[in-house]
Protein backbone atom coordinates (compact mmCIF):
# COMPACT_ATOMS: atom_id res chain seq x y z
CA UNK A 1 0.00 0.00 0.00
CA UNK A 2 1.79 2.97 -1.19
CA UNK A 3 1.33 5.81 1.42
CA UNK A 4 2.02 9.62 1.29
CA UNK A 5 5.65 10.60 0.46
CA UNK A 6 5.35 13.26 3.14
CA UNK A 7 5.32 10.59 6.14
CA UNK A 8 9.15 10.61 5.24
CA UNK A 9 9.54 14.08 5.78
CA UNK A 10 9.63 12.99 9.92
CA UNK A 11 10.33 10.82 12.50
CA UNK A 12 7.72 9.44 15.01
CA UNK A 13 8.03 11.33 18.30
CA UNK A 14 10.39 9.20 20.07
CA UNK A 15 9.09 9.50 23.90
CA UNK A 16 6.15 6.99 21.90
CA UNK A 17 8.77 4.87 21.01
CA UNK A 18 10.62 4.88 24.22
CA UNK A 19 7.60 4.80 26.50
CA UNK A 20 7.08 0.80 24.58
CA UNK A 21 11.06 -0.15 25.07
CA UNK A 22 10.67 0.92 29.03
CA UNK A 23 7.68 -0.77 29.33
CA UNK A 24 9.24 -3.85 27.83
CA UNK A 25 12.36 -3.85 30.07
CA UNK A 26 10.27 -3.62 32.77
CA UNK A 27 8.22 -6.75 31.65
CA UNK A 28 12.09 -8.42 31.81
CA UNK A 29 12.22 -7.29 35.71
CA UNK A 30 14.04 -4.11 34.83
CA UNK A 31 13.41 -0.95 37.75
CA UNK A 32 13.38 1.41 35.11
CA UNK A 33 13.04 4.92 35.88
CA UNK A 34 11.71 7.00 33.33
CA UNK A 35 13.10 10.89 33.74
CA UNK A 36 11.29 11.72 30.26
CA UNK A 37 7.90 10.86 30.91
CA UNK A 38 6.44 14.47 30.61
CA UNK A 39 2.59 13.18 32.57
CA UNK A 40 2.24 14.35 35.63
CA UNK A 41 1.81 11.77 38.76
CA UNK A 42 -0.93 14.23 40.21
CA UNK A 43 -5.03 13.61 39.82
CA UNK A 44 -7.59 16.01 39.49
CA UNK A 45 -9.52 17.70 42.46
CA UNK A 46 -12.03 15.75 44.25
CA UNK A 47 -14.56 18.24 43.02
CA UNK A 48 -13.36 18.07 39.36
CA UNK A 49 -13.71 14.28 39.92
CA UNK A 50 -17.34 14.32 41.36
CA UNK A 51 -18.47 17.57 38.85
CA UNK A 52 -17.87 14.84 35.92
CA UNK A 53 -18.90 11.91 37.25
CA UNK A 54 -21.90 13.77 38.28
CA UNK A 55 -22.27 14.68 34.54
CA UNK A 56 -21.72 11.55 32.90
CA UNK A 57 -24.70 10.26 35.06
CA UNK A 58 -27.31 12.53 33.08
CA UNK A 59 -28.57 10.29 30.61
CA UNK A 60 -29.19 13.43 28.15
CA UNK A 61 -25.14 14.70 28.46
CA UNK A 62 -24.08 11.57 26.02
CA UNK A 63 -25.47 13.32 22.07
CA UNK A 64 -22.80 14.09 19.88
CA UNK A 65 -20.90 17.05 21.45
CA UNK A 66 -22.25 19.38 18.86
CA UNK A 67 -26.24 18.90 20.07
CA UNK A 68 -25.33 21.61 22.72
CA UNK A 69 -23.52 24.62 23.34
CA UNK A 70 -20.07 25.62 23.92
CA UNK A 71 -21.18 29.32 25.22
CA UNK A 72 -20.93 28.73 28.82
CA UNK A 73 -17.15 26.55 28.40
CA UNK A 74 -16.21 29.61 26.18
CA UNK A 75 -17.32 32.34 28.62
CA UNK A 76 -15.25 30.09 31.51
CA UNK A 77 -12.27 30.44 29.58
CA UNK A 78 -12.57 34.01 28.92
CA UNK A 79 -13.01 34.84 32.34
CA UNK A 80 -10.29 32.86 33.49
CA UNK A 81 -7.70 34.59 31.19
CA UNK A 82 -9.03 37.93 32.41
CA UNK A 83 -8.49 37.16 35.86
CA UNK A 84 -5.51 35.52 35.57
CA UNK A 85 -3.85 37.60 32.81
CA UNK A 86 -5.84 41.01 32.43
CA UNK A 87 -6.60 39.84 29.01
CA UNK A 88 -10.45 40.67 27.84
CA UNK A 89 -11.65 38.41 24.84
CA UNK A 90 -14.84 37.97 23.30
CA UNK A 91 -15.78 34.45 24.06
CA UNK A 92 -17.84 34.03 20.77
CA UNK A 93 -15.47 35.08 18.09
CA UNK A 94 -11.97 34.65 19.85
CA UNK A 95 -12.30 31.99 22.16
CA UNK A 96 -12.03 28.30 21.13
CA UNK A 97 -12.13 24.90 23.13
CA UNK A 98 -9.99 22.55 21.77
CA UNK A 99 -9.76 18.73 22.25
CA UNK A 100 -6.54 19.41 24.27
CA UNK A 101 -3.77 22.15 23.10
CA UNK A 102 -2.16 19.71 20.45
CA UNK A 103 -5.54 19.85 18.53
CA UNK A 104 -4.49 22.89 17.92
CA UNK A 105 -0.93 22.89 17.35
CA UNK A 106 -1.84 20.51 14.61
CA UNK A 107 -4.34 22.36 13.01
CA UNK A 108 -2.98 25.94 12.99
CA UNK A 109 -0.34 24.92 10.40
CA UNK A 110 -2.93 23.63 7.73
CA UNK A 111 -4.81 26.90 9.26
CA UNK A 112 -2.16 29.30 8.21
CA UNK A 113 0.39 27.22 5.77
CA UNK A 114 -0.07 26.81 1.81
CA UNK A 115 2.36 24.56 0.04
CA UNK A 116 6.36 25.90 0.36
CA UNK A 117 4.78 29.17 2.86
CA UNK A 118 7.45 29.37 5.59
CA UNK A 119 7.41 28.82 9.17
CA UNK A 120 9.91 30.40 11.84
CA UNK A 121 10.28 27.13 14.03
CA UNK A 122 12.32 27.46 17.35
CA UNK A 123 15.15 24.91 17.71
CA UNK A 124 14.85 23.54 20.31
CA UNK A 125 11.54 23.01 20.53
CA UNK A 126 8.38 20.52 21.23
CA UNK A 127 8.51 18.02 18.02
CA UNK A 128 5.37 18.66 17.37
CA UNK A 129 6.01 22.27 15.89
CA UNK A 130 8.20 20.82 13.24
CA UNK A 131 6.32 17.62 11.88
CA UNK A 132 2.44 19.62 11.91
CA UNK A 133 4.72 22.11 9.32
CA UNK A 134 5.88 19.50 7.35
CA UNK A 135 2.70 17.25 7.32
CA UNK A 136 1.02 21.04 5.36
CA UNK A 137 3.62 20.88 3.56
CA UNK A 138 5.37 23.91 4.89
CA UNK A 139 9.01 24.95 5.03
CA UNK A 140 11.03 25.23 7.97
CA UNK A 141 13.24 27.98 9.13
CA UNK A 142 14.72 27.14 12.11
CA UNK A 143 15.31 29.77 15.00
CA UNK A 144 18.09 28.84 17.45
CA UNK A 145 17.45 29.50 21.17
CA UNK A 146 21.03 29.38 22.65
CA UNK A 147 21.56 29.59 26.18
CA UNK A 148 23.48 32.73 26.05
CA UNK A 149 20.16 34.65 24.84
CA UNK A 150 18.39 32.53 27.69
CA UNK A 151 17.15 30.46 25.24
CA UNK A 152 15.05 33.36 23.68
CA UNK A 153 14.99 34.08 19.81
CA UNK A 154 16.82 36.63 18.80
CA UNK A 155 14.58 38.22 16.58
CA UNK A 156 17.91 40.66 15.10
CA UNK A 157 18.99 37.51 13.49
CA UNK A 158 16.29 36.37 11.60
CA UNK A 159 16.97 37.46 7.94
CA UNK A 160 14.34 40.10 6.90
CA UNK A 161 14.14 38.36 3.66
CA UNK A 162 13.38 35.33 4.98
CA UNK A 163 11.01 37.33 7.50
CA UNK A 164 9.05 39.08 4.91
CA UNK A 165 8.02 35.28 3.29
CA UNK A 166 7.12 34.20 6.91
CA UNK A 167 3.74 33.60 7.00
CA UNK A 168 4.02 32.42 11.29
CA UNK A 169 6.46 31.99 14.03
CA UNK A 170 6.59 29.92 17.17
CA UNK A 171 6.93 31.00 20.81
CA UNK A 172 6.54 29.04 23.73
CA UNK A 173 7.61 30.38 27.29
CA UNK A 174 7.58 28.40 29.78
CA UNK A 175 9.85 26.55 27.80
CA UNK A 176 9.61 22.94 26.74
CA UNK A 177 11.94 21.82 26.50
CA UNK A 178 14.43 24.50 28.51
CA UNK A 179 12.13 25.88 30.95
CA UNK A 180 13.02 29.01 29.82
CA UNK A 181 10.88 32.10 30.88
CA UNK A 182 9.79 35.47 28.61
CA UNK A 183 9.68 38.79 29.55
CA UNK A 184 7.09 41.24 29.08
CA UNK A 185 9.85 43.05 27.24
CA UNK A 186 10.07 40.08 25.21
CA UNK A 187 6.81 40.42 24.15
CA UNK A 188 6.91 43.94 23.04
CA UNK A 189 9.75 43.50 20.94
CA UNK A 190 8.22 40.23 19.08
CA UNK A 191 5.11 42.17 18.46
CA UNK A 192 6.51 44.97 17.06
CA UNK A 193 9.05 42.61 14.89
CA UNK A 194 5.57 40.45 14.15
CA UNK A 195 3.75 43.54 12.95
CA UNK A 196 6.56 45.30 10.71
CA UNK A 197 7.09 41.44 9.36
CA UNK A 198 3.32 40.79 9.21
CA UNK A 199 4.08 37.33 10.75
CA UNK A 200 1.52 35.70 12.52
CA UNK A 201 2.60 34.89 16.25
CA UNK A 202 1.45 31.58 17.68
CA UNK A 203 2.26 31.52 21.11
CA UNK A 204 1.99 27.93 23.36
CA UNK A 205 1.32 28.74 26.80
CA UNK A 206 0.53 25.42 29.02
CA UNK A 207 2.81 25.84 31.50
CA UNK A 208 1.61 29.44 32.61
CA UNK A 209 0.13 27.14 36.19
CA UNK A 210 3.59 25.42 36.79
CA UNK A 211 5.93 28.34 38.37
CA UNK A 212 7.61 28.75 41.25
CA UNK A 213 9.50 30.85 43.98
CA UNK A 214 6.96 33.72 43.44
CA UNK A 215 7.58 34.13 39.62
CA UNK A 216 4.36 33.98 37.43
CA UNK A 217 4.05 33.77 34.06
CA UNK A 218 2.49 36.52 31.55
CA UNK A 219 0.20 35.80 28.37
CA UNK A 220 1.51 36.72 25.03
CA UNK A 221 -1.86 37.82 24.67
CA UNK A 222 -1.62 40.78 27.30
CA UNK A 223 0.52 43.13 26.19
CA UNK A 224 -1.09 45.53 23.48
CA UNK A 225 -1.18 44.58 20.09
CA UNK A 226 -1.41 40.83 20.50
CA UNK A 227 -4.63 40.26 19.22
CA UNK A 228 -3.99 41.90 16.41
CA UNK A 229 -1.29 39.20 14.73
CA UNK A 230 -2.19 36.66 16.48
CA UNK A 231 -2.82 33.91 19.00
CA UNK A 232 -2.22 31.48 22.65
CA UNK A 233 -2.63 27.89 23.18
CA UNK A 234 -3.13 26.70 26.74
CA UNK A 235 -4.67 24.28 28.55
CA UNK A 236 -5.90 22.31 31.52
CA UNK A 237 -3.73 19.90 31.15
CA UNK A 238 -0.95 20.68 33.83
CA UNK A 239 -2.96 24.05 35.38
CA UNK A 240 -5.87 21.65 36.65
CA UNK A 241 -4.25 18.04 36.45
CA UNK A 242 -6.14 16.53 34.39
CA UNK A 243 -3.80 15.54 31.07
CA UNK A 244 -5.89 12.89 30.06
CA UNK A 245 -9.04 14.77 29.68
CA UNK A 246 -7.54 16.55 26.70
CA UNK A 247 -9.66 20.22 27.35
CA UNK A 248 -7.21 22.94 25.13
CA UNK A 249 -8.14 26.61 24.64
CA UNK A 250 -6.90 29.11 21.87
CA UNK A 251 -7.63 32.77 22.44
CA UNK A 252 -6.64 35.64 20.30
CA UNK A 253 -7.23 36.98 16.65
CA UNK A 254 -11.07 36.17 15.53
CA UNK A 255 -9.03 35.66 12.28
CA UNK A 256 -7.02 32.96 12.80
CA UNK A 257 -9.94 31.11 15.30
CA UNK A 258 -12.61 31.37 12.82
CA UNK A 259 -10.00 29.57 10.28
CA UNK A 260 -9.66 26.50 13.32
CA UNK A 261 -12.77 26.82 13.74
CA UNK A 262 -13.96 26.11 9.98
CA UNK A 263 -11.00 22.93 9.89
CA UNK A 264 -12.65 21.45 13.81
CA UNK A 265 -16.21 21.77 11.65
CA UNK A 266 -14.72 18.21 9.63
CA UNK A 267 -12.27 17.10 12.17
CA UNK A 268 -14.36 16.24 15.06
CA UNK A 269 -18.00 17.16 16.36
CA UNK A 270 -16.76 19.13 19.50
CA UNK A 271 -15.82 18.08 23.12
CA UNK A 272 -17.75 15.29 25.06
CA UNK A 273 -20.25 17.98 27.01
CA UNK A 274 -19.75 16.20 30.39
CA UNK A 275 -15.92 17.50 29.84
CA UNK A 276 -17.34 20.73 29.06
CA UNK A 277 -19.28 20.94 32.14
CA UNK A 278 -16.11 20.13 34.50
CA UNK A 279 -13.97 22.13 32.83
CA UNK A 280 -16.36 25.20 33.34
CA UNK A 281 -16.40 24.23 36.82
CA UNK A 282 -13.11 23.63 37.01
CA UNK A 283 -12.33 27.30 35.45
CA UNK A 284 -14.62 28.94 37.50
CA UNK A 285 -13.56 27.21 40.90
CA UNK A 286 -10.86 27.43 43.51
CA UNK A 287 -7.31 27.11 42.47
CA UNK A 288 -5.84 26.71 46.09
CA UNK A 289 -4.49 23.46 45.16
CA UNK A 290 -2.17 24.70 42.50
CA UNK A 291 0.05 26.38 45.63
CA UNK A 292 0.73 22.76 46.80
CA UNK A 293 1.17 21.12 43.97
CA UNK A 294 3.78 23.47 42.92
CA UNK A 295 5.68 23.45 46.29
CA UNK A 296 5.74 19.90 45.37
CA UNK A 297 7.41 19.97 42.08
CA UNK A 298 9.95 22.59 43.46
CA UNK A 299 10.95 20.15 46.05
CA UNK A 300 11.30 18.23 42.98
CA UNK A 301 12.97 20.16 41.48
CA UNK A 302 15.93 21.17 44.07
CA UNK A 303 16.33 17.53 44.59
CA UNK A 304 17.42 17.12 40.85
CA UNK A 305 19.08 20.05 41.05
CA UNK A 306 21.50 19.29 43.81
CA UNK A 307 22.46 15.85 42.23
CA UNK A 308 23.09 17.23 38.62
CA UNK A 309 25.38 19.47 40.32
CA UNK A 310 27.07 17.33 42.46
CA UNK A 311 27.87 15.28 39.39
CA UNK A 312 29.14 18.29 38.04
CA UNK A 313 27.09 18.67 35.09
CA UNK A 314 26.26 22.30 34.14
CA UNK A 315 22.20 23.58 34.68
CA UNK A 316 20.17 26.15 36.20
CA UNK A 317 17.25 26.26 38.77
CA UNK A 318 13.84 26.55 36.39
CA UNK A 319 11.51 29.09 37.50
CA UNK A 320 8.66 26.92 35.61
CA UNK A 321 7.46 23.85 34.18
CA UNK A 322 8.56 20.62 35.46
CA UNK A 323 11.21 20.01 33.54
CA UNK A 324 15.41 20.47 34.24
CA UNK A 325 17.48 20.96 31.26
CA UNK A 326 20.98 19.94 31.59
CA UNK A 327 23.66 19.73 29.45
CA UNK A 328 25.68 16.65 29.75
CA UNK A 329 28.90 15.88 31.40
CA UNK A 330 31.61 17.47 29.99
CA UNK A 331 33.39 15.35 27.22
CA UNK A 332 29.98 13.91 25.98
CA UNK A 333 29.65 14.57 22.19
CA UNK A 334 26.53 12.68 21.29
CA UNK A 335 23.28 13.13 23.56
CA UNK A 336 21.43 10.73 22.75
CA UNK A 337 23.90 8.10 22.18
CA UNK A 338 24.60 9.09 25.90
CA UNK A 339 21.28 8.69 27.42
CA UNK A 340 20.97 5.35 25.38
CA UNK A 341 24.07 4.12 27.45
CA UNK A 342 22.58 5.60 30.99
CA UNK A 343 19.64 3.54 30.16
CA UNK A 344 21.28 0.30 29.56
CA UNK A 345 23.59 0.01 32.18
CA UNK A 346 21.46 2.02 35.13
CA UNK A 347 18.19 1.68 33.75
CA UNK A 348 17.33 5.64 33.93
CA UNK A 349 15.67 7.54 30.58
CA UNK A 350 16.21 10.94 30.16
CA UNK A 351 15.31 12.62 27.13
CA UNK A 352 18.62 13.78 25.24
CA UNK A 353 18.46 17.66 23.63
CA UNK A 354 18.81 16.25 20.29
CA UNK A 355 15.35 15.11 19.71
CA UNK A 356 14.66 18.74 19.93
CA UNK A 357 16.44 19.65 17.67
CA UNK A 358 19.82 20.42 16.36
CA UNK A 359 20.77 23.15 18.86
CA UNK A 360 19.38 21.13 21.64
CA UNK A 361 22.69 19.02 21.52
CA UNK A 362 24.32 19.03 24.21
CA UNK A 363 21.61 18.79 26.89
CA UNK A 364 19.04 16.38 28.25
CA UNK A 365 15.79 17.15 29.53
CA UNK A 366 14.25 15.89 33.18
CA UNK A 367 10.89 15.23 33.68
CA UNK A 368 9.90 15.94 37.76
CA UNK A 369 6.87 13.66 37.39
CA UNK A 370 8.15 11.35 40.18
CA UNK A 371 8.41 11.41 43.98
CA UNK A 372 11.81 12.81 45.75
CA UNK A 373 12.61 9.39 46.89
CA UNK A 374 12.23 8.33 43.07
CA UNK A 375 14.66 11.19 41.66
CA UNK A 376 16.70 10.72 44.86
CA UNK A 377 17.43 6.91 43.54
CA UNK A 378 17.61 8.08 39.93
CA UNK A 379 20.29 10.62 41.06
CA UNK A 380 21.91 8.39 43.18
CA UNK A 381 22.37 6.09 40.06
CA UNK A 382 23.65 8.75 37.97
CA UNK A 383 26.29 9.51 39.79
CA UNK A 384 27.67 6.19 40.40
CA UNK A 385 27.54 5.73 36.48
CA UNK A 386 29.47 9.17 35.37
CA UNK A 387 31.98 9.00 38.56
CA UNK A 388 32.79 5.17 37.98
Amino acid sequence: MKTSRRLNDFDAYLGTTMNVILTKMREKGKDVINLGLGDPDVRPTERQMKVLADACLVPDNHHYPSFYSMMLLQEAIAEWYKRRFGVTCDPEAEVLPLLGSAQGLFHIHTCMLDPGDIALVPDPCYPAYNAGVKIAGGVIEPVPLLKENGFLPDLDMIDPKVANKAKMIWVNYPNNPTAAVASGSFYKELIKWASMYDVAVIADNPYSEVCFDGYSPPSFLQFDGAKEIGIEFNSLSKAYNCCGWRVGMMLGNRDIIAGIKKIKSHADRGMFYPLQIAATAALNGPTHFMEERNQMYRERRDVVIKGLREIGMEVEVPKATFYVWSRVPEGIKDSKEWCLKVLDEIAVWMIPGSMYGSHGEGFIRIALTHPVARLEEAMDRLKRFVRR
